[in-house]
């Protein structure tokens, strides 16, 4: 199987009540341990409304996050494209991308939240449409050429980029929930699959269906796609022990469905939990469950099985929470980044064959023993102290140090 790759989304969803900017602070600082660790990918949203998602821009957030960071990608998860103008989205993505040293993923969707749509005065029906004739517009303009385009939301002129992405191409993704317009859209243009609708039971469930949309799409259209390209969203919080996780979790995880996704969106069918054991319960250990609330062997099992039932996917992104405090949220994606990817990718094979091996092999390397032996045998005062007992106090013995105990020992049986 090849590697996967690991990342975070951060939408973010912040309880309110912190300081705004120490709170974004705190997200760059977060950006850059996920750096540190190995992460391959790092995604912020863009939201205007509900005062939990609190970045507006991700183009200038990110901007930001590229001066603390040097290999991890960053990615626009996602622009609202009917929210703008494609014109002054290309430019923003060509900046970002010099800025950031080439590293930039475009994720493009139709805005997600109904309150943002409304405060733009844009009719909700109109807004996947408009993603899609946007992302047709942006792809020529980054292909170099001069459009003209007349639309009734936006009008270009003989319009060309001055600047191009540092990128020979820049990595465009779309979002994806549960109906197919993402994934559509993701087959018609050839692009990557960003499925934040994973996150929940009925998008995990959906996800083998999904990619066939894009698949047929992709067909109709003349274009290719590559699972390798498309993005699952996954939410966890690990711990050393189930226990851990459990108490560090729970409270937080009960604030976050009850204040927002219940006291907020007020999404159709959510219920406000009653206990934090019940908000891990219903979220963590339930047939279907969307999220991993355990160790990182829990972890790692839930990827496998996620990957093995959707067909294959490429990079694996955790949606960052509040859900436990900031420590402990901490050691949450260090755990994952120093057990649960070298883990899913391979990298520990070598290690395990190679012990095996030794063990399975341990005759074959006695000689190097006998040779140790051989020269304590030709000195008359290491002999004499092999023969009382006296050889085996070394702090740290050699790997090819012969069973000294046991040599001493027929040495005085064979003197005696």
């Amino acid at each position: 199987m090849a590697r996967m790759k690991f990342g975070a989304f951060l939408a973010p969803h912040h309880p309110i009540g912190e300081h705004p900017m120490l709170q974004m602070r705190n997200d760059i600082k977060f950006a850059a341990q996920l750096d540190a660790l190995g992460y391959d990918e790092f995604w912020v949203g863009e939201h205007h409304s509900t005062g939990w998602e609190m970045i507006a821009s991700p183009e200038m957030f990110l901007a930001a996050v590229a001066e603390h960071t040097h290999r991890i990608r960053l990615g626009t998860g996602v622009v609202s494209l009917p929210y703008h103008h494609p014109f002054n989205v290309a430019q923003r993505m060509v900046q970002l991308d010099h800025l950031s040293g080439g590293r930039v993923i475009f994720g493009t969707g139709p805005g997600a939240l109904p309150s943002d749509a409304h405060m733009l005065g844009i009719d909700p029906m109109t807004q996947r449409d408009r993603q899609d004739e946007a992302i047709g517009v942006l792809k020529r303009l980054f292909a170099g050429e001069r459009v003209t385009h007349k639309s009734d939301w936006f009008t270009l002129q003989d319009a060309r980029l001055q600047l191009f992405p540092l990128q020979e191409e820049l990595p465009m993704v779309t979002a994806s929930s549960i109906s197919p317009s993402g994934m559509t859209l993701a087959g018609k243009y050839g692009i990557g699959v960003l499925s934040i609708g994973s996150n929940s039971d009925a998008g995990l469930a959906a996800l083998p269906t999904q990619w066939g949309f894009a698949e047929q799409a992709a067909a109709k259209s003349g274009k290719v796609i590559d699972r390798k390209d498309w993005r699952v969203l996954m939410s966890w919080h690990i711990a050393e022990t189930r226990e851990e996780a459990r108490a560090q979790a729970g409270q937080g995880l009960m604030t976050w469905h009850n204040e927002y996704t219940v006291g907020t969106l007020m999404r159709p069918g959510a219920l406000p939990f009653a206990s934090p054991d019940q908000a891990v319960d219903q979220t963590a250990f339930v047939d279907g469950a969307s999220s991993v609330i355990g160790t990182p062997d829990d972890l790692i099992a839930a990827i496998r099985k996620l990957h093995a039932s959707a067909g294959g996917f490429g990079v694996v992104l955790g949606f960052a929470h509040d859900w436990a405090n900031r420590e402990n949220t901490s050691r949450s994606w260090d755990l994952v980044g120093r057990y649960v990817i070298p883990e899913i990718n391979g990298l520990l094979e070598g290690y395990r064959t190679s012990r095996q091996y030794v063990v399975e092999h341990r005759e074959s390397f006695e000689r190097a023993g006998q040779a140790v032996l051989s020269k304590i045998m030709s000195h008359e005062g290491a002999a004499a102290a092999l023969k009382a007992g006296m050889s085996t106090g070394a702090a740290m013995q050699s790997p090819n140090a012969p069973d000294l105990n046991k040599a001493a020992e027929q040495m005085n049986a064979a003197g005696e």
